[in-house]
């Protein structure tokens, strides 16, 4: 049950964040995105652990950072 709060809290984290991000630019907002989404990743796949948490963070940011979005 305490599994179920902690990603509640996560998805409710990722949504105001992604809300905060009008001023950043699209690879600071990829970026962002992709660290909250690897975090919450991370510490589902691994059952809440903290070096899955952290570690999911920082692959999906590394990941987040290099999406580059075809320009119009």
């Amino acid at each position: 049950m305490n599994h179920r709060l902690t990603n509640l809290a996560a998805l409710a984290l990722l949504a105001v964040s992604l809300a905060a991000c009008g001023h950043m630019s699209n690879r600071d907002q990829n970026t962002a995105a992709g660290a909250v989404l690897g975090g919450v990743a991370g510490s589902v796949l691994t059952g809440g652990s903290t070096a899955g948490t952290v570690g999911g963070a920082v692959v999906g940011g590394v990941i987040g950072d290099k999406i580059d979005p075809k320009k119009k």
